[in-house]
C-alpha cells in the first residue's frame, strides 16, 4: 500500500509478467460488494434468481458473442458472486503477432495451460493500459454492462467489488477439479456465504 496524493492506494496484484491477452484458460472469481446477495437465493441446492442475477446470467453467456476467440467453459451465478472458466485461443497469426507485441515476448502455445497462482486483479487497472481481449478488459466489460443495466433499472443499490480474482489453470487436472468445485457450488453454499475464503478455492 502506498501513499499517493494524500490518499493511500492497493497495490496491483496481477502477475507483473504474465500477458493476460495471452492463450489460456482462466478461472474467475467476481463477488458483489460486502457480498451482498443481489443475484437470489439457494433453495434446496438450486440457485433461485433475482431480476439481476437473470442478467448476471444473460451477460455472462453473451461474452463470446462480444470478444472475438473467446470462449466460456464451466460457469455459475451464485447469490453473491461469480464462478467463471474463460477461454482465450486465438488463431495462430494472432498468436504470434502477441507473441511479438506482447509483455516479456514470452512463448505461446495455443491454448495449453499455464500455471500462475491465484492472483487479486484490480478493476481499474492503474498501471498499464487494458489490452482488447485481455481477461481484464473482458472482466471490466461484463461488471460494467451489469451494473449499467441496474442503474437504468432501478437498482441503484448494486455494486461489485473493485477486484475480481484470477487463476491460470495449469493442466487438465486442474481444470476438472476447478470444473467440479463450480457445478458442485450450489451445495456448498452453507460453507461458502458463512467463509470467504471458500469462494477463492
Amino acid at each position: 500500500m502506498t501513499l499517493y496524493k494524500n490518499k493511500y492506494r492497493i497495490e496491483s496484484t496481477r502477475l507483473p509478467h504474465h500477458n493476460y491477452a495471452a492463450n489460456g484458460w482462466y478461472f474467475v472469481t467476481i463477488c458483489t460488494k460486502d457480498k451482498l446477495w443481489f443475484f437470489g437465493d439457494i433453495v434446496s441446492g438450486n440457485i433461485q434468481f433475482s431480476a439481476i442475477g437473470e442478467i448476471a446470467t444473460k451477460f455472462w453467456s453473451d461474452i463470446p458473442n462480444h470478444f472475438q476467440d473467446v470462449y466460456l467453459d464451466a460457469y455459475i451465478i451464485m447469490p453473491n458472486h461469480v464462478h467463471g472458466i474463460i477461454v482465450i485461443e486465438r488463431s495462430h497469426n494472432e498468436e504470434s503477432h502477441e507473441q511479438t507485441h506482447g509483455d516479456q515476448g514470452e512463448t505461446r502455445r495455443g491454448t495449453s495451460l499455464q500455471s500462475t497462482s491465484l492472483q487479486r486483479t484490480d478493476e481499474s487497472n492503474k498501471f498499464a493500459p487494458l489490452k482488447p481481449g485481455s481477461l481484464q478488459a473482458i472482466i471490466n466489460a461484463y461488471k460494467s454492462s451489469v451494473t449499467r443495466w441496474c442503474r437504468k433499472n432501478g437498482y441503484d443499490n448494486f455494486a461489485w467489488q473493485p477486484r475480481f480474482y484470477d487463476h491460470v489453470i495449469r493442466d487438465e487436472h486442474s481444470l476438472a477439479k476447478i470444473q467440479e468445485y463450480i457445478v458442485n457450488n450450489p451445495d456448498k453454499w452453507d460453507e461458502d456465504q458463512d467463509n470467504p475464503a471458500n469462494l477463492w478455492m
